[in-house]
């Protein structure tokens, strides 16, 4: 039930980056589209989604922004989700 309060914020740059700076390591951002993106998956019902140190953050690290965008899982993605998580459990509990 804890997918139900995630999100995305895809971050589209200006110029592609080879890699997700080292100072933003603790966001576990993915680089999508050829550099071009940077995935950042959040909670929703957290405290603190940390979205704001993380604009603060791209910004220290010399990365420009182009567009911001969320993502939220939709209820088919979220009970596919479940359903295969069952299904490795009950995998694991056979072996």
């Amino acid at each position: 039930m804890a997918r139900m309060g995630r999100k995305e914020l895809r971050i589209s740059l200006r110029e592609p980056a080879e890699a997700v700076p080292e100072v933003l390591a603790e966001y576990d951002l993915k680089l999508a589209d050829e550099g071009q993106t940077l995935i950042y998956g959040y909670d929703t019902t957290a405290q603190s989604t940390g979205i704001t140190r993380l604009l603060q953050r791209l910004a220290e690290a010399g990365l420009q922004l182009a567009d911001i965008e969320t993502r939220q899982s939709s209820l088919e993605e979220i009970f596919v989700g479940l359903v295969a998580d069952e299904d490795h459990k009950a995998e694991g509990a056979q072996a």
